[in-house]
């Protein structure tokens, strides 16, 4: 017997009804902001996310699906902003729309170790703001994601918020780091001494308690940041309070990619254990640039969707809420019902019979489990009499519709 790939899920069809909600719900809060949806490939050259993550990054080292043909390095995505910079400097979006907001949903890959909401094959609900340094975009973008969770109906969550400067002040940070934790690299773990080498700044966001006990220690404030910086971190600030958004100053938060300036946050969860991050982002005001399109900057974030559902309970979506379940008895009603399905559908009514030959109870019972609002039940009496038998699940009252007139009574 054949079994999925370790780190993948099947989502079956008793939970696709919470996916597409989501799915809904995101779409419904884009489009109240002017996000338009993009869809980039879910492969890509390899080299894009080596430039754009940074070689060092853990993604880069441990975690790109890999693959090669013959003259091309290939990578499945591991994460959604490079594809959509690529996307934007090879279509010449900038040509036709400088500034422009872009949301996807979509798959995402890396070959880590499986956990809990953390999977080789993940999916993302995120967006990038392309062509803007303004300050308010930073507001409104952190202001959408508060706003999806508020649309997901997800409560309890925190969020932490910081900013790395620009680059400048991310090497002046950088040279703190060094000087403070060089007396400490044989406390450090293998994967920090490796980070204290390549990119020091990656040690702030090192999950291994001792590291992170470490970290905590250390004086980390804004006098690394220019004043520049300092006066555009402070306007978000303004922003945030201004719209009563909550969040907590975090100055030890950085992201685990290089392309981060600026702005950046995180939002954690207390229901997802120590992986507790169910959405990140930030600018990346040089990436643009550095991927050979004009010098803009950007901002985004993406939720990770199976995080979401954990942090949301698995409550599934209810889809059935107007289905109509047509239950046929003896073989001239069953020849009808072909008819009745068929005229009931292209009056967009949902509906649903039963193909097992099932007794009327079982055909009820599996109607209810269904959760159908209305069932409609068609014997021999009703055809001579021209009606169909109409009962209403809710209040359980039943009773006799014409036939010419079924569809008015379900509209």
């Amino acid at each position: 017997m054949f079994k999925k790939v370790p780190g993948t899920k099947d989502i079956l069809p008793d939970e696709v009804s919470s996916w597409q909600e989501i799915e809904k719900v995101s779409r419904s809060i884009f489009s109240l902001y002017n996000y338009k949806e993009i869809r980039p490939p879910l492969i890509e050259e390899a080299s894009l996310f080596n430039r754009s993550l940074g070689p060092h990054s853990e993604i880069i080292r441990k975690q790109m699906f890999i693959i090669k043909t013959k003259e091309d390095i290939y990578a499945l995505r591991p994460e959604g902003t490079a594809s959509i910079v690529r996307s934007y400097i090879e279509n010449n979006l900038d040509k036709t729309s400088k500034f422009i907001k872009l949301y996807y949903i979509g798959p995402m890959f890396r070959l880590e170790r499986p956990q809990r909401g953390r999977l080789r094959q993940f999916h993302h609900i995120g967006c990038e703001a392309i062509g803007s340094l303004d300050p308010g975009l930073d507001v409104e973008v952190i202001s959408l994601a508060d706003g999806l969770l508020k649309a997901y109906s997800i409560a309890g969550y925190k969020i932490k918020l910081n900013s790395l400067g620009c680059e400048k002040d991310k090497q002046g940070l950088g040279a703190y780091l060094t000087a403070a934790l060089k007396d400490k690299l044989t406390k450090l773990c293998g994967d920090c001494g490796l980070r204290f080498k390549n990119n020091v700044l990656r040690i702030l966001d090192c999950k291994n308690e001792t590291c992170k006990e470490i970290v905590s220690g250390l004086d980390i404030a804004d006098t690394y940041i220019c004043n520049e910086c300092k006066v555009h971190f402070a306007k978000v600030r303004a922003g945030l309070d201004l719209l009563r958004i909550n969040y907590e100053p975090t100055p030890l938060l950085v992201r685990g990619l290089d392309y981060y300036t600026g702005t950046v946050f995180e939002i954690t969860h207390p229901g997802l254990g120590s992986q507790d991050a169910i959405c990140a982002g930030g600018r990346y005001n040089n990436l643009v640039k550095e991927l050979g399109g004009p010098d803009l900057g950007a901002m985004g974030f993406a939720f990770g969707v199976e995080r979401l559902l954990l942090a949301a309970g698995n409550k599934p979506a209810v889809v059935n809420a107007n289905l109509v379940y047509l239950i046929a008895l003896g073989e001239e009603s069953r020849f009808e019902s072909i008819k009745l399905l068929d005229n009931l559908r292209k009056n967009k009514i949902a509906s649903e019979t039963d193909y097992e030959d099932k007794s009327l109870k079982g055909a009820m019972r599996q109607a209810n489990d269904l959760g159908a609002r209305f069932v409609l039940i068609l014997g021999e009496d009703e055809l001579k009499k021209g009606v169909i038998t109409l009962k209403d699940m809710s209040s359980g009252k039943q009773r006799e519709v014409r036939s010419e007139g079924l569809i008015k009574e379900l509209c």
